[in-house]
Formats: C-alpha cells, structure tokens, sequence
C-alpha cells in the first residue's frame, strides 16, 4: 500500500497496524528469499562435492585397474593371480569396467593356453588318447584357473558380449555349478574337465575335445555340440535339449535320465552302444538321418 493510500486511511491507529503489516509482510518476503538462496547454495554445494566425490572413485577405480593390469603381466604366477582377483573387485564395484576386464581375463585364458588347431604346427585335434597323467589345471596353470572362476561368476545381462574361449587347453579345468552360458568353446580341449552342474546353456562347443569331461547335471540347452568328440563323457541328468548333436561322438558316453527333446542328430552322430533308434525317438531326439 502506497503513502497516499496510507494518508486516505481516517483513523491513526489503523495507519499504524497497516504499517506494520505491511512492514512484517516485506520482512516475510525477505526472509524467504534469503532461505531460497541459502537452499540453492546448499543444493550447488551438495552437487559440487557429489561431483568431487565421484571424480575421486573414478580416479581410485583408474589407479587400481592399471595396477592390476600391471600385476597380470607379472612373471610371478602369485603376482598374476592377485592381479586377477583384483579385477574382479573392480567389476563387481564399476559395471562400466566389466565388459574391458571379460575382455582382459579371456586374453590372459587364451594367451596363457593357446591350443591352435588348424594352425601349421598346432597340436593334433583331437589327440591320439587322453592324457590321464596331465596335472589338474590348479596346479599346471593356476593363474588361469584362477581367472576362469573369476569369469564364470561375473555378473551377467542379457546384452553381454558373448566370452570367447575358442582354440584353449583346458584340460581338466575345474567349474563345478560354473555360469558360462553363451561361450564359445570352438575346437577347444576341455577332456577329462569338471563342469558337473554348470550352466552352459547356448554355448558353443563346435568340434571341442570333451572326452571324459563331467558334465552330470548340466544344463546344455541350445548349445552347439557339432562335431564334438564325448566319448566318455558323463552326461546323467544333463539337460540336452535343443542341443545340435549332428556330426557328435558319443560312443562309451552315459546318458541316463539325461533330458533330450529337441535334440538335433543326424546320420553321422556316434551314439552309445544299445541306444536304439526307437529308444531316441522316445527321448525326443530329431534324428535328420538313419546315426549310428
């Protein structure tokens, strides 16, 4: 209310209250727009050490992945093996690392035991006969065991990449109830391996070596097993279903109460003796051609 308005007002004492208010009125708007500023102020302090904070891990989680990079490239297999477990703390702490450290742990797997086959002086694929006397693979390439457990615990999407594990020595690895579905395990050896109840479901076995690999109570939906040599292989209760069984070798494997509807075969598919073809008929099995 202006002075002329305050002058038109008859009594005094209604003057006086009408100042005051108007006096306790500015007061009020005062006040709440210095707890706006002090609001906007405690906002943009929050957010810049929110920002610093960040900065600051973001600094730490660099620091550590260049050293344990560092630490994987050691010559001291304890050295490469703390470097190992230290990138699996950094994935589980950073999701933005995790596809680089897949990526860096499959390397040192496949660097560490290359099995090039199809290569002019790689090994004969499969081999003569199983080496029954190679040492468990904790204590012939424990690094490298180290890093498969660490990849076959990571933390899975559906939108991550596929693990790329073709063309690996690993025999007798050990991934008892492993997660590794998706992987691709081409022309691989992984006989006389332990995968006793892993999940190996749409992996890709294509001419990998797996005699006498444990795989009782797997779960091998859709995977690709063309080619694949399991004579011997323990497959009870495995659950095959879908698998591509066409050109496989599973002469001497055992197969009792394994789950096989939808499974694909074909003339060239070896079964074990005394599977008759009606008996796989009744398992579900799509049999393309008359296998033996």
């Amino acid at each position: 209310m202006s002075a002329a308005d305050l002058r038109g007002v008859g009594s005094a004492q209604a003057r006086i209250e009408l100042q005051q208010a108007q006096a306790q009125l500015a007061n009020d708007a005062r006040s709440a727009m210095l707890q706006s500023c002090v609001g906007l102020l405690v906002v943009i302090g929050a957010a810049a050490t929110w920002r610093q904070v960040q900065v600051s891990r973001e600094s730490q989680i660099t620091e550590r992945f260049t050293r344990a990079v560092d630490q994987i490239g050691s010559q001291d297999v304890n050295v490469r093996i703390g470097g190992i477990y230290a990138l699996e703390r950094i994935a589980k702490n950073s999701p933005a690392d995790r596809d680089p450290i897949q990526f860096l742990l499959g390397a040192l797997v496949r660097g560490r035991l290359t099995w090039l086959v199809g290569a002019a002086d790689g090994p004969e694929h499969p081999t003569p006969a199983v080496d029954e006397q190679l040492p468990v693979m904790n204590v012939r390439a424990p690094d490298a065991q180290a890093a498969m457990w660490v990849l076959e615990r990571r933390s899975r999407t559906p939108d991550d990449p596929e693990l790329y594990l073709s063309r690996v020595d690993l025999r007798r690895v050990s991934l008892r109830g492993a997660r590794l579905s998706r992987t691709l395990f081409r022309h691989s050896n992984l006989a006389t391996a332990t995968l006793t109840g892993a999940q190996l479901d749409g992996s890709d076995f294509t001419d990998a070596d797996l005699r006498g690999v444990l795989l009782d109570n797997s779960s091998l939906k859709g995977v690709n097993l063309s080619r694949a040599h399991l004579q011997g292989a323990s497959l009870r209760r495995a659950d095959l279903r879908g698998a591509d069984l066409r050109s496989a070798d599973l002469s001497d494997a055992t197969l009792d109460e394994a789950l096989m509807t939808g499974a694909q075969a074909d003339a060239t598919t070896v079964w074990p003796a005394g599977l008759s073809a009606e008996e796989r008929r009744g398992l579900g099995i799509v049999d393309d051609g008359q296998s033996t």
